[in-house]
């Protein structure tokens, strides 16, 4: 992408961190499709700033509405240069006690909604042979922990796919960037949270208080979405981005020790890794006895 302006079109514009990029990216002079399921929730940002933001009504798990906010951008503003997967939610339960329901609900909109809005807009990058693709991901899609368990998993399922879309994309001139957010104090937490009705009493002294924890420090995390805006228009701006962003400095030292421990691990049993690979001096008909030796 040139210097000239963009035009992104950002999910979950309401609050917290697509409100904030929004901002920024229109302060920085750019276009914006602002969404939201309710227009009235940013009805403020379009009239500030009439000229570079449109609004669209998107709920990303409603196939008409990604198609009409998309075409809000190509038809508005001629084009789309950066797409922002923002729009998500949490749910708290302890494995057992997840609600199969909510728990598809919530893959709709972490997972498969960001990644039906990808690949409409994909066509699009592909013909240009540009393009940037930047999924708020979070710490959850990094590191399982209790009570965030589905979570996580709608999370890892972002990155495992995005991961396999950057390599995709990599011949074609397309970016792609995951960032992963520590807490931060939006709405995730609070307003936003899910929670299972049901409570298992063998859960209550571990999973449970780490729910009640989450909970609790609503609006007291460290992290300040305030700055993630700024720093997105940066990272829109570079030639090469980094292909996955850490924020939040506890978040650098938990997901470090994690990393290893892995390391540390992966050593340990390498060779039982290695043990049970055919043995690289064999015939295809020959195996080992247990002290290497092949025999027929």
């Amino acid at each position: 992408m040139t210097e000239a302006t963009r035009t992104w079109l950002i999910t979950g514009c309401s609050t917290g961190f697509g409100r904030e990029m929004a901002m920024a990216v229109l302060a920085a002079g750019d276009n914006v499709v602002v969404t939201a399921r309710s227009l009235a929730a940013v009805a403020d940002i379009l009239d500030r700033y009439p000229e570079t933001a449109a609004g669209a009504h998107l709920d990303v798990t409603d196939a008409e509405q990604r198609e009409a906010a998309l075409a809000v951008a190509l038809n508005r503003f001629g084009g789309l240069d950066v797409l922002v997967n923002n729009a998500g939610y949490g749910y708290l339960a302890a494995i057992e006690e997840g609600d199969e329901d909510e728990i598809r609900q919530m893959f709709e909109t972490n997972f498969f909604g960001a990644l039906a809005l990808t690949k409409l807009a994909l066509p699009h990058f592909r013909q240009r042979r540009a393009g940037l693709i930047i999924n708020n991901s979070s710490q959850a899609g990094l590191m399982g922990n209790p009570g965030t368990g589905y979570y996580s998993a709608s999370k890892f399922a972002l990155e495992g796919a995005m991961e396999a879309l950057t390599r995709e994309l990599e011949p074609l001139g397309i970016k792609v960037v995951s960032l992963q957010p520590g807490a931060f104090r939006t709405d995730w937490s609070g307003r936003s949270m899910r929670t299972s009705g049901t409570r298992i009493a063998d859960y209550a002294g571990h999973v449970g208080a780490r729910i009640d924890m989450i909970s609790q420090i609503d609006g007291q995390q460290p992290g300040d979405p305030k700055r993630v805006g700024p720093l997105v228009v940066e990272l829109s701006r570079m030639a090469q981005p980094p292909e996955k962003l850490l924020l939040g400095a506890g978040l650098y030292s938990t997901y470090e020790a994690k990393l290893v421990q892995r390391l540390e691990d992966m050593r340990a049993w390498r060779e039982v890794t290695e043990s049970v690979d055919f043995p690289t001096d064999a015939t295809p008909h020959q195996t080992q006895d247990k002290d290497g030796a092949p025999h027929e």
